[in-house]
């Protein structure tokens, strides 16, 4: 320990960095620490200050850093084996006497040194029976730290870690075959042994070890940990005599019955596992029902003394593993068992009892919810004459969770309006997902039960729009607040269509009914008083309930089929409202769409729900026909102005706009009339106009500046809805020529100010995109090359001005985002195929290269970590080098050599990158470079051309940039998994027959680094690759180098599970 003064000095230094609050202190501290972690001269210092020191906090410091040093995989097989050893006996002799964060700590280093080194020695296999030691050792301390090691590493062998995936699956699944069953039985046992008159704490590791076995990734299907739902746990056929033991399922109702709670807790937490083993593991249908009985059971037992409940994890639990008997268990198996009326009883009272504490119980009920659902659903396949008693019991259910939502408005308002339910569409979803299941089971029985709940509510909110003023504000906010669960409610129901009882004709009369009473309410909504209260948070909710019921409505009874196939409820309609068929409806539908456009100015949650809702009606292919013929959406059509529209106007509904003109955009193009877009494109023609007579002083100012930003937005959006060259044409003939000196009047005026730049350069983005070939002009016609004059006109006077800007503190915003978007305009446009770039240095034309050129510059300008670091900005710059190495290669093997070779430096980056998509791009550059460097270099005949001499002489300047990325590929194929293993080889095969000494020095470097025991198969391994590959870059010897490339990456990596 040289460099430091003693150990009493080094525990000092430990102290400051684990407890001191002040934060350079301990930035001190672990900056002279870190040196232990990180050098592996360092291991022995680690094992003198276990042995020597007294504080905790030092033997913390030196367990991980030795956990550090052994995570890097570095260290030499016979030193990790000595680690492994020491700790293991250092826990033996000194771990009773330790801190429990140590123990952890240590314990850690013994399973992740087990894992890495599973596969390279039987020594590391040997922990299971070294843990089984300590539980044989009289004391309880010992007996407690062998549980832990079992613990730890079940989850240490169940989870990826910083190793390969593949070799993570072969090492959890050589666990699991040979050691959990094992382990498993342990914690069985010591759950029997430790049943009495030990701690809660004691009890506690046993549960969890049984936990982590039972949750364990059986079939390489890792779970989704931010999910609370899971599958079905595969448990190997080996564990089915544990299974039929009766004394399994037992210990752990048994253990539930302790009164610490976090042992309850996870007592149930393995009978939810135990409730979701597959059903194959039962080979015999007795064994299963008997299981099935043990389970019943049990839960019967906590149903009737309700022990343990009154603790919200218990209780949550307890509902999960309720709502797991209709997964696993066919309905006709609950009904075999003999106390199932008194059991499905039971699981009625308890769900009613939870319904009416829905504040505490709100996110457990949903596993109920889905067991009735699930039950419902299963009574048409139910044979026999034995009853479901659901009749009985389902009904009561339904009513329950409507009338606690219902109440829950009340009680909501009264503690905190603002946190609703209504407000969260996730939790809203999830409460209503099983409602319509339940409520078609006796559908003529609940839907009486939901009219008569909303009639009278319904009565009192007409009546309250007639009055001259709202009157009491809470009241009225309560009564939109239950109408709104209702719509909610009835909304769910039409969703499903699911005949479950009734045929299909008494169904639709009934949607009928419920669906009359939402549209009558539409009806009343904008009428009266209550068009005074878009404000009103209670008024926004409604108006969103009422815009989901539609968008479900309308799939299940506005299209092409629907009219015919639900005559009954259009009949029915037209009896209660006058809406014979679904244009009638449609057209109500579009009025309210109109209303809440008009009205709702300033809320852009509504406005995005409605426009969502608008979308879906105007992309629908019979819809979409069905809505030009309405009057509502022609009166759209004619006056999408500020004026009629007044949220067009709001900046914080600004994005909107674009959704707003792209839905007006595909109308309007679908009627095919340039005499109709002209008249639709005035009101944006006289913006345009105004603005170009604006003057340059009076540009930057808020009201000219929000006009062009306006512009911008809503002419994407028109972009965005031409399909076809038809519809492209119409636009590019209203804006070329007259309209395009305005953009570059806005770009050059306002390149400091991002709120002005970026709407402008991503709709350009969008106007030269050449999505379904609609930028196909005539052969005659000279659009594709004026486009791109105008495109180079804008990048240039962009780039040139925003270089020069300094960088703010957000320098995304500021900068980066505009550059961006520049070079995803210049991508596009360079690879639209619609510009013969020939043209340009044919004619002396430098559109092309000022674009090129500028464009580099500003990708240049950002430093490659900020490249990495945004993705957005990464992607397009990624996507423009590769455009620029398969479509102007020339340009680049121009450059200097420096700049050359840092942009080849970025593609390496770019592959080592996590971004599947940034190293396929990256892979196709280098594949074009080195090609191109094969064809015209290694391969050429004639004499070489400029460019080809430019990158012969780059090349011999950096001669280890070839070498270098073809090494960074094979790593990436041998070590990684890559998800692009095509196209990683096809750079491979070109910078292979660049040059075979390259490939041979390589190959030699790679096999030295391996084992001298696996050389000679790996060296045939590589003979292998080369196997009937031809020296040239035809398709077909790609295609070939490509089967060979995933047999020697196969075989390559077998050395990983040799043991």
């Amino acid at each position: 320990m040289s460099s430091m003064e003693s150990l009493a000095q080094l525990e000092l230094l430990c102290e400051k960095l684990y407890n001191s609050r002040d934060s350079a202190e301990r930035a001190h501290a672990e900056s002279t620490l870190k040196c232990f972690s990180e050098n592996s001269d360092y291991i022995s210092q680690c094992q003198y200050i276990l042995d020597n020191a007294s504080t905790p906090y030092a033997l913390m410091l030196a367990s991980s850093s030795l956990l550090n040093q052994v995570s890097d995989r570095s260290l030499s097989l016979q030193l990790r084996l000595d680690i492994r050893n020491y700790v293991i006996n250092y826990l033996a002799t000194r771990g009773p006497k330790l801190q429990p964060f140590v123990i952890k700590s240590l314990i850690l280093l013994v399973c992740r040194i087990t894992k890495f080194g599973w596969f390279d020695d039987d020594k590391f296999r040997e922990i299971v029976k070294e843990a089984a030691d300590f539980l044989s050792l009289a004391s309880q301390d010992h007996y407690f730290i062998g549980l832990k090691i079992l613990n730890f590493l079940v989850a240490e062998m169940n989870q990826a870690n910083a190793m390969p995936l593949t070799l993570h699956r072969k090492i959890a699944c050589s666990f699991k075959d040979q050691f959990l069953l094992q382990i498993f039985q342990i914690s069985l046992t010591s759950l029997h042994q430790l049943k009495s008159e030990v701690p809660d704490d004691f009890r506690h590791e046993p549960l969890s070890l049984a936990l982590r076995c039972l949750s364990y990734d059986f079939v390489g299907c890792p779970v989704d940990e931010s999910s609370e739902e899971f599958g079905t746990v595969q448990l190997p056929a080996p564990w089915r005599p544990l299974l039929q033991d009766p004394s399994t399922v037992q210990i752990f109702f048994d253990y539930y019955k302790v009164n610490d709670t976090r042992v309850s807790k996870e007592a149930l937490e393995c009978l939810v596992r135990l409730a979701s083993v597959r059903r194959s593991i039962f080979v015999e249908d007795p064994s299963r029902t008997q299981f099935l009985s043990h389970l019943m059971s049990g839960t019967k037992e906590i149903l009737q003394t309700g022990q343990g409940l009154a603790d919200h994890g218990n209780y949550h639990e307890f509902c999960r593993l309720l709502g797991r008997f209709k997964v696993n268990f066919q309905l006709s198996e609950l009904l075999s068992i003999e106390f199932y009326g008194e059991w499905i009883g039971l699981v009625a009272e308890f769900t009613t009892k939870s319904l009416l504490s829905w504040q505490w119980a709100s996110n457990s009920v949903y596993y109920l919810l889905s067991l009735w659902s699930r039950l419902v659903t299963s009574v048409p396949y139910l044979k026999g004459d034995t009853p479901s008693l659901l009749d009985e019991t389902v009904p009561k259910i339904t009513e329950g969770f409507i009338t606690s939502r219902i109440n829950s408005v009340q009680a909501s308002f009264a503690n905190d309006p603002s946190d609703d339910t209504l407000d969260n569409v996730e939790v809203l979803q999830e409460q209503l997902e099983s409602l319509p299941y339940l409520c078609r089971f006796q559908y003529q029985n609940s839907s009486i039960y939901i009219i008569n709940i909303m009639e009278p509510l319904l009565q009192a909110y007409t009546e309250r729009s007639r009055l001259p003023a709202p009157g009491d504000a809470n009241e009225l906010s309560v009564i939109e607040g239950q109408l709104t669960w209702l719509v909610h409610i009835i909304a769910a129901i039409l969703k499903i269509r699911q005949t479950i009882g009734c045929s299909q004709e008494s169904q639709e009369l009934i949607d009928a009914e419920l669906a009359a009473r939402v549209l009558q309410l539409i009806n009343i909504t904008d009428t009266g008083v209550h068009a005074q209260r878009y404000q009103v948070l209670s008024k926004q909710r409604l108006d969103r309930a009422i815009l989901i019921f539609v968008q479900n409505f309308r799939r299940s009874y506005v299209g092409d089929q629907a009219m015919h196939s639900s005559k009954q409820l259009y009949a029915r309609l037209s009896e209660l409202l006058g809406l014979s068929d679904h244009l009638v409806l449609l057209n109500v539908i579009v009025g309210k769409i109109a209303t809440n456009l008009k009205c709702y100015a300033e809320c852009e949650d509504v406005i995005d729900h409605t426009l969502s809702l608008f979308l879906e009606l105007a992309s629908g292919y019979m819809t979409g026909k069905l809505l030009l013929k309405l009057e509502s959406t022609k009166f759209i059509i004619a006056n999408h102005s500020r004026e009629t529209f007044p949220f067009l106007e709001e900046y914080g509904c600004a994005r909107s706009r674009t959704t707003f003109y792209y839905i007006l955009g595909f109308l309007v193009f679908m009627e095919d009339s340039p005499v109709k877009f002209r008249s639709f494109m005035e009101p944006l023609l006289q913006v345009a106009i105004n603005l170009e007579a604006t003057t340059d002083a009076a540009f930057r100012t808020d009201v000219v500046k929000y006009a062009f930003i306006g512009l911008m937005r809503d002419l994407r959006g028109i972009a965005m809805a031409t399909n076809s060259r038809r519809t492209y044409g119409l636009l590019f003939d209203w804006l070329y020529p007259s309209r395009m000196p305005l953009l570059l009047k806005a770009i050059s005026l306002c390149a400091d100010e991002p709120e002005v730049t970026t709407p402008l350069l991503k709709f350009m983005c969008e106007f030269v995109l050449n999505k379904a070939q609609r930028l196909t002009f005539d052969s005659s016609s000279p659009n594709g090359i004026l486009l791109f004059r105008e495109v180079s006109k804008l990048i240039v006077a962009y780039g040139s001005r925003i270089l020069l800007l300094p960088n703010g503190t957000n320098i995304y915003g500021s900068k980066y985002k505009g550059i961006w978007i520049s070079l995803a305009i210049l991508s596009r446009a360079l690879c639209g195929n619609y510009v013969n770039f020939g043209v340009f240095e044919l004619y002396g034309d430098r559109a092309l290269a000022d674009a090129l050129d500028i464009s580099l510059k500003m990708s240049l300008s950002v430093p490659l970590s900020d490249i990495m670091a945004f993705k957005k900005l990464s992607k397009a710059y990624y996507g423009y080098i590769e455009v620029l190495f398969s479509n102007h290669i020339n340009f680049v093997l121009n450059l200097d050599t420096n700049t050359f070779v840092h942009i080849v430096s970025t593609l390496e980056s770019g592959l080592k990158g996590l971004d599947t998509g940034i190293s396929t791009q990256c892979a196709s550059a280098i594949d074009s470079l080195a090609a191109f460097y094969f064809n015209n270099i290694t391969a050429g005949d004639g004499p070489p051309s400029p460019a080809a001499l430019n990158l012969a002489r780059h090349i011999g300047e950096f001669p280890t940039l070839f070498p270098q990325i073809l090494k960074t590929l094979f790593e990436i194929i041998i070590f990684e998994d890559a998800g692009n293993q095509w196209s990683l080889s096809r750079p491979i095969l070109s910078l292979i027959m660049i040059s075979e000494q390259m490939f041979s020095d390589l190959r030699a470097q790679i096999l030295a680094s391996q084992p001298v025991d696996q050389q000679q198969r790996l060296s045939q391994c590589f003979d292998k690759l080369m196997a009937d590959v031809a020296r040239n870059l035809e398709p077909k010897n790609r295609d070939k180098f490509t089967q060979n490339l995933t047999t020697f990456r196969h075989d390559f990596r077998l050395k990983n599970i040799q043991a």
